[in-house]
């Protein structure tokens, strides 16, 4: 198969522009998902430049070193948005929320 009839044969669909979350969950679902997401990744991104350790890491955020295992590992199922939302403060990245109509 030549690399043109390979493009023609491929084909991409626009996903829901507020985010996979949204193609995957009801409204409210996806809602929270997004946000926790958005929390656990700037958490993630917090850890990263951080360059503490994990044991450092996890005196600083009041938590278990295996939370901040699983912030590093993305497990988004194991963290509430209530306590992503403490620990992101506790961070200093200073949480907000912003709502649209």
């Amino acid at each position: 198969m030549s690399k043109a009839s390979a493009k023609k044969s491929m084909s991409m669909t626009r996903g829901n522009p507020r985010g996979v979350f949204y193609d995957l969950f009801d409204e409210d679902r996806a809602a929270e998902l997004t946000m926790r997401s958005e929390l656990l990744h700037g958490l993630q991104t917090w850890l990263e430049g951080s360059g503490s350790t994990q044991t450092a890491a996890a005196t600083e955020l009041g938590i278990t070193q295996a939370r901040v295992s699983d912030i590093k590992r993305g497990k988004i199922d194991s963290f509430s948005l209530d306590l992503l939302v403490r620990l992101a403060a506790r961070a200093g990245l200073r949480p907000r929320i912003k709502l649209a109509a």
